[in-house]
């Protein structure tokens, strides 16, 4: 969370390390307005849990409460109102989280697996280098940099001309907000690239709307990014605990494997497990409990007094280990929907210097380049695709 929030302007978040029930209440009118409201720990948020969910749902809060009136000291009813909407970020290590936030947020996990702690462990020590030491001192300018850049950013509209021809799970009724939740997400990939796409406007009367058009490149990367976070928000399980079912898994079959048996021959312990995985005794008791409440394992009474005996009941569905959200349509096959011209007509016109999108979608879309400040516009993608590579690999 610390280095998301690092690359937001000072003046567009808000960090606590806990807030009170009625805090929220009493904030300015515009103290959360177009913020990031950022709290370390889920626990430090408990009291106030009810307001935060009014805020993302609801966009404002309004409270009526009691207090004297200053020209008469009499009791009077005053009313509170904070405006949204506000971007809300938390932290937990907890297993199962709050249900209600969960279909309000993006759920992400830490990787905990070793190739993660690897990476870290050699960027620990590459910090200890010369090279190390002067990417510390280059810190401040990228942080500054992106920063700036979002700065620059404008609060357009985005019209999808994909809209109507996507499509999206609805099975559960949660997902209707998750179904929103997607469509922000291909709106910020377009209002993300407004400088590197014209800028279109439509006359309606005497007014001209100035908008954002998204491309078929956006819906791709959309897509991509919606199978990764929203498959994993959907998932019964919680990322982590996944992550033990497919471990076990590859266990048991590797089990089945040098015994000759079936996988509902196989019976393992959580001494096994922990000697597989490497996990501690508190991280598998935790999560294989949660696996034998959700019917995934199941527990045999074992032949030593009350230990116990497991048996996977997982097949091994998804066992490459890669979320996946079924029901999107393919963004290559999406056409356009034609957009209405009685408004009076559209036109286009360059936000800025136009230069190569970001990402391997929008860099192929993009035709030769005319503009003379073509060069100094690709020194800055290219400074960004560099930051944005270092950002990926720590």
């Amino acid at each position: 969370m610390d280095a998301v929030l690092a690359f937001i302007p000072d003046e567009d978040k808000v960090k606590y390390s806990a807030i009170t029930g009625q805090s929220l209440y009493y904030m300015g009118e515009e103290d959360l307005k177009h913020k990031v409201l950022a709290i370390v720990e889920e626990a430090g948020a408990e009291k106030a849990s009810y307001p935060l969910k009014l805020l993302l749902s609801e966009g404002e809060l309004t409270i009526a409460s009691t207090g004297k009136n200053e020209q008469t000291g009499q009791h009077a009813t005053q009313t509170y109102k904070v405006k949204g909407p506000v971007a809300v970020m938390l932290t937990t290590t907890a297993v199962d989280t709050d249900e209600e936030f969960q279909n309000r947020c993006l759920v992400l996990a830490v990787d905990e697996t070793r190739d993660q702690t690897r990476a870290i462990h050699q960027l620990q020590r590459q910090r200890r280098t010369l090279e190390g030491l002067l990417t510390q001192h280059q810190k401040t300018q990228v942080i500054r940099r992106q920063q700036n850049a979002q700065r620059m950013l404008k609060p357009l509209p985005v019209v999808n001309p994909f809209a109507e021809n996507l499509t999206f799970l609805d099975t559960q009724t949660r997902m209707r907000r998750d179904h929103q939740k997607y469509l922000n997400l291909i709106d910020c990939i377009a209002l993300l690239h407004q400088y590197q796409r014209p800028l279109k406007t439509v006359r309606l009367g005497e007014e001209e709307l100035c908008y954002v058009e998204a491309i078929r490149e956006d819906v791709a990367i959309a897509n991509h990014l919606a199978a990764d976070v929203l498959g994993r928000t959907l998932d019964e399980l919680s990322p982590q605990t996944r992550v033990l079912l497919l471990q076990l898994h590859a266990m048991v079959k590797d089990l089945a494997a040098k015994e000759g048996v079936n996988q509902e021959d196989v019976h393992f312990t959580r001494r096994q497990v922990r000697a597989y995985t490497g996990w501690s005794e508190t991280q598998v008791r935790t999560h294989l409990d949660r696996l034998q409440t959700m019917e995934y394992v199941l527990a045999h009474r074992g032949m030593r007094g009350q230990s116990y005996v497991y048996e996977l009941l997982y097949d091994g569905e998804g066992h490459d280990g890669k979320p996946f959200l079924m029901g999107l349509f393919n963004a290559e096959t999406l056409k356009p929907t034609v957009q209405p011209t009685e408004f009076g007509g559209q036109k286009a016109q360059f936000a800025g210097p136009s230069r190569p999108h970001r990402g391997g979608f929008a860099a192929r879309s993009q035709p030769p380049q005319t503009d003379p400040n073509h060069h100094k516009s690709n020194d800055l993608h290219e400074s960004n695709l560099q930051v944005s590579q270092k950002m990926h690999v720590r």
